[in-house]
């Protein structure tokens, strides 16, 4: 059987989103245990990484887009790099005014980049597997933005490790779509002739 250029484009993509995956949940297992370590015991640290998550988040996002066809052809993503951009912007003046601020803003993107997320993952579905995880992770965002915003209302100040623990909840949903896809890949190299 020979490729067509669809089912070559097709097994392309597949790769990339593998790796896509893969590295998203290295950058959130690293971003964890920066927070549970360094962002624990000193506010600068904790402050910086609280910044770069929704930077890297704006990157991820963008490369992906740029990869599948292009902002314009991926417009869910193209909003999730601009709210991102503009999260780490508000983190930072929300900085200023204490972690249950911050926390709200969080809250916000969390929601936010969770629907798009959704929407990513709907618009996927029909070509690519593992979507079903990254659609359980956007509604489970959009959720815990929903929490964030009511934790943020609280008078004890939250801390970075309450981020931590959402961001590894993301690691644990990338993974598993990077390990499905190369499972399914794995089983359809062996149904073939």
């Amino acid at each position: 059987m020979t490729d067509t250029p669809t089912m070559t484009d097709r097994i392309r993509q597949e790769r990339w989103l593998q790796l896509y995956y893969y590295t998203r949940t290295a950058f959130s297992v690293l971003w964890v245990g920066a927070a549970f370590s360094a962002g624990r015991h000193s506010p600068a640290a904790a402050s910086i990484l609280l910044v770069v998550y929704p930077l890297w988040d704006a990157l991820a996002n963008y490369v992906d887009a740029a990869r599948s066809g292009g902002l314009a052809a991926n417009r869910t993503q193209a909003i999730n790099v601009a709210v991102s951009l503009a999260t780490a912007v508000a983190v930072v003046l929300a900085l200023r005014m204490g972690m249950n601020w911050v926390l709200g803003v969080f809250g916000a993107w969390a929601i936010f980049s969770g629907l798009l997320q959704l929407g990513t993952a709907i618009k996927r579905w029909k070509s690519f597997g593992a979507q079903w995880a990254m659609i359980l992770s956007g509604a489970q965002s959009a959720l815990a933005g929903s929490f964030f915003i009511a934790q943020a209302r609280m008078p004890m100040p939250p801390t970075v490790s309450t981020v931590a623990g959402y961001a590894l909840f993301g690691a644990l949903y990338f993974f598993v779509s990077a390990l499905w896809l190369s499972v399914s890949r794995r089983w359809a190299s062996t149904q073939m002739p």
